[in-house]
């Protein structure tokens, strides 16, 4: 090939490279359309950890987008209170929220099963079944009738029992308590006597301080010291039994939803993945400061008692049988993770409890 025929060739080609970048630009825009939702969280602004979820996901979903797709979030009580968040994401009048299903219960106790039921999953058994044992999927699958996908948004990690204003030894020390409790592990509850209050998270500290409530639980020693619980009830009670792996959801309106891309479709759900881990990885390394902190400031730990922690498991399980013989959606969701929680805890009891268990000894004794 001679110098000329090569240069000519050669700037035809680079004029056609040019032109097919040219035309590549609308295709690209088409992928990735304009797409501006709001969201409602559960959670007031003051908890970095939980409601900061729905921030993070806001910031890298624009970011991942360039800006084309953007969730403008809006804490409790701006748009609609905590507790109605997902009422609106299915009347379609918002088109997503941030939030915990079991607040849900009274409506279907099946919004509860794939957030955090008595005596259920820790986080690591429950996202294992949600994200390889086909939880995400059943939990859509009733979601569907409420118009909402949901997907994992953050968790927690095994709750504390809760900030108390006297001492519960025995189960008679139950007995007529009036405790903020969320989802229907009121239920269980009422069974031994307990009086259980729906209160959003921003109310507890005013109904604790005025004596409407006995007791109250709410996460942990992180987001429980941001509200102050230890200066009007001191006994600090675990474990929270209650929700052994919560799980936070983002749910979307359906039709919102269904209207995405699938590029979006994706992109979001490996985002939602994402704040899932990084929820729980911000509580596994702000707790151990804060509950040092809060001891220091006048709390008193308590463990729940044998006596206590037996009598709610029996209370429980009688709860769960009369549900599953009612609520055929809620038998399916809890029959799934309850085949799942028994491999679980066969497994975890192996290697991991007596490595746990092993370094807890030599922390005790001043080793580490």
């Amino acid at each position: 090939m001679d110098r000329r025929s090569f240069l000519t060739k050669a700037a035809i080609g680079g004029v056609g490279a040019a032109a097919a970048t040219t035309l590549a630009a609308p295709a690209i825009a088409q992928a990735a359309p304009k797409v501006t939702w709001r969201l409602t969280s559960s959670f007031p602004k003051s908890l970095d950890t939980i409601y900061g979820g729905a921030e993070v996901l806001a910031k890298r979903l624009s970011e991942a987008t360039d800006g084309n797709f953007t969730i403008q979030v809006f804490a409790a009580g701006e748009l609609v209170p905590g507790l109605q968040a997902a009422d609106e994401v299915t009347a379609g009048n918002i088109e997503a929220c941030h939030t915990v299903g079991y607040y849900y219960w009274g409506k279907d106790p099946s919004w509860a099963v794939a957030a955090a039921v008595p005596f259920g999953l820790s986080a690591r058994g429950h996202n294992a079944w949600q994200y390889h044992g086909g939880g995400i999927d059943l939990y859509n699958e009733f979601l569907a009738t409420q118009n909402i996908v949901a997907l994992p948004g953050g968790n927690t990690g095994v709750q504390m029992g809760g900030w108390f204003r006297k001492e519960i030894n025995t189960v008679a020390d139950m007995q007529g308590l009036k405790m903020r409790v969320g989802g229907f592990a009121g239920k269980v509850m009422e069974k031994l006597g307990v009086v259980p209050q729906q209160i959003a998270g921003g109310d507890i500290y005013p109904a604790l301080e005025k004596g409407t409530i006995d007791g109250a639980e709410w996460v942990g020693p992180y987001d429980d010291e941001k509200l102050g619980f230890q200066k009007v009830a001191p006994y600090y009670y675990y474990p929270g039994w209650w929700e052994g792996g919560p799980t936070v959801h983002f749910m979307f309106n359906k039709a919102a939803y269904d209207g995405l891309t699938p590029a979006y479709q994706s992109l979001l759900r490996s985002l939602c993945q994402g704040v899932d881990a990084d929820m729980l990885q911000k509580y596994d390394y702000k707790n151990p400061t804060a509950i040092k902190s809060l001891v220091a400031n006048g709390a008193q730990l308590r463990p729940f008692s044998p006596e206590i922690l037996e009598a709610c498991f029996v209370a429980a399980n009688e709860v769960y049988a009369e549900m599953e013989a009612t609520n055929p959606t809620f038998a399916k969701l809890w029959g799934s993770i309850k085949a799942f929680r028994s491999e679980h805890y066969t497994w975890s009891q192996i290697a991991e409890y007596n490595y746990d268990t092993f370094m807890m000894t030599q922390q005790n004794a001043g080793k580490l």
